[in-house]
């Protein structure tokens, strides 16, 4: 009898431990990894708070890190422990698609949800990519600004950050085949574009070196965060921006001053806090399975709907900052 009791007991307190053990299973939160492409700078500071939210909203812990410069090799070191850490989902932005993949490769293996955003990484490296806009929906927008600003025959170069970022590049790309369609009589001075490297100081010395070497330029493009502002200081530093037409990609917390002093009077973005919003959200909608290969139409918290094409995630068309409107946005 007593071996009996025993017996019922030990199955009772192993039922119990095994409950136990699923409860605790149960509640692990969710792990999202958020990578930039460097920390520090206000777009992706941008993309940090726009995470968190929807991290907070959705009950998943949020871990946002990144290098400190555009460096994929320390990108990739990051996404190792993450990978030992068994995450849930990876979100990054690459700073170069092919040299990043066989790190996304290997999460994928490993069973975890890999998605880009803000530049793809290769698509056989990830499930999905959360594109701030279609290439071509920047690429005119960026375009006819610059004709609002030099005309349709004027004279520009492009200023972009680094020659291996893929969404820059397809911007250029795209923004060439809709100046040849559109605007045929717009010459680039300097069919290979500037670079900054993402570091403003450059952006502003190489802006500097362009107004020496090429007397004809009317306008600039800066394709960058770091890159436009670096070239509005440029300007303003040699008085330039009465006759060069700056416009280009950035935040309105880094263009504010240089808006209202007349130095940039028009450029482009995207909402980058809604960005890392829908990075967090498209993380989660692939872990429970709501967002698949299938998916057209993805509800996406306060965002509402948004479109699926082809394995990307759309946040929308760009904006335009102006002095009229620069005021209304705090990122």
């Amino acid at each position: 009898m007593k071996s009996s009791l025993r017996i019922v007991c030990a199955w009772a307190l192993a039922g119990m431990l095994l409950a136990a053990g699923m409860a605790r299973a149960a509640e692990k939160k969710i792990t999202i990894g958020v990578m930039p492409k460097l920390v520090g700078i206000d777009f992706f500071n941008a993309v940090e708070k726009g995470a968190r939210e929807a991290g907070k909203q959705l009950g998943v812990e949020i871990v946002y890190d990144g290098p400190v410069t555009g460096d994929v090799t320390k990108q990739s070191a990051i996404l190792e422990t993450w990978i030992a850490r068994k995450f849930d989902a990876i979100c990054v932005a690459p700073n170069d698609p092919d040299a990043i993949a066989p790190v996304l490769k290997k999460a994928r293996k490993r069973g975890i949800k890999v998605l880009s955003f803000d530049a793809d990484a290769n698509p056989a490296a990830r499930d999905f990519f959360i594109n701030q806009a279609t290439y071509d929906a920047v690429a005119r927008t960026l375009v006819e600004t610059m004709v609002h600003g030099i005309g349709p025959e004027g004279k520009y170069i492009v200023l972009t950050g680094s020659l291996t970022a893929v969404n820059q590049n397809l911007w250029m790309e795209h923004m060439e085949q809709y100046r040849q369609a559109h605007y045929p009589k717009m010459q680039n001075l300097s069919p290979s574009p500037k670079t900054s490297e993402e570091d403003q100081a450059l952006a502003t010395q190489v802006t500097i070196d362009m107004l020496k070497t090429y007397p004809d330029l009317q306008g600039i493009y800066a394709l960058t965060s770091v890159a436009l502002p670096g070239a509005a200081e440029g300007l303003r530093k040699e008085n330039a921006y009465k006759k060069i037409f700056l416009t280009g990609l950035s935040t309105p917390s880094s263009m504010r001053g240089y808006v209202k002093e007349g130095v940039v009077k028009e450029f482009v973005l995207w909402n980058p806090v809604d960005l890392g919003y829908l990075a967090v959200t498209s993380a989660k909608a692939a872990l429970d399975g709501t967002l698949n290969k299938q998916t057209k139409r993805l509800k996406a918290g306060r965002l509402g709907e948004v479109e699926v094409q082809g394995g990307a995630v759309l946040l929308g068309d760009p904006l335009v900052f102006t002095k009229d409107n620069i005021d209304k946005f705090s990122f």
